[in-house]
């Protein structure tokens, strides 16, 4: 995998963690679970967190163990959930990530992408 691959992975990562929590923007939970637009398009975010997570995971391995601040297998995991199992995503853990983890997410994929913009 390229160096421009992988910056293109981290941004899309990046991008879509936005998007998710632009989605639920001023959004309470009880809102949440009644929105089946903003959990389908939220859930689509996560697919594609988990599908850029998952390609550097297989093109770059040393990437994610590099960088052990981003959780590579548990966001592949939800990917995998969202794909294969919709039926059975739990909303409330989905609004509680977005509210909770994907700020974090967001952070460490910022200072990534600085970082790898210097240069390493």
């Amino acid at each position: 995998m390229t160096a421009e691959r992988l910056r293109e992975y981290l941004d899309r990562m990046h991008a879509a963690a936005e998007q998710a929590r632009a989605f639920m923007a001023g959004m309470s939970e009880p809102g949440f679970l009644e929105d089946e637009r903003t959990q389908m398009a939220v859930g689509m975010a996560f697919v594609l967190i988990g599908e850029a997570a998952a390609r550097i995971m297989t093109h770059h391995p040393d990437f994610p163990v590099d960088h052990p601040q981003i959780p590579w297998s548990k966001i592949k995991g939800m990917r995998n959930i969202v794909v294969h199992d919709y039926h059975e995503v739990e909303l409330p853990v989905i609004w509680r990530t977005v509210r909770d983890e994907l700020p974090k997410l967001i952070n460490d994929l910022d200072e990534l992408r600085n970082w790898r913009a210097q240069g390493e």
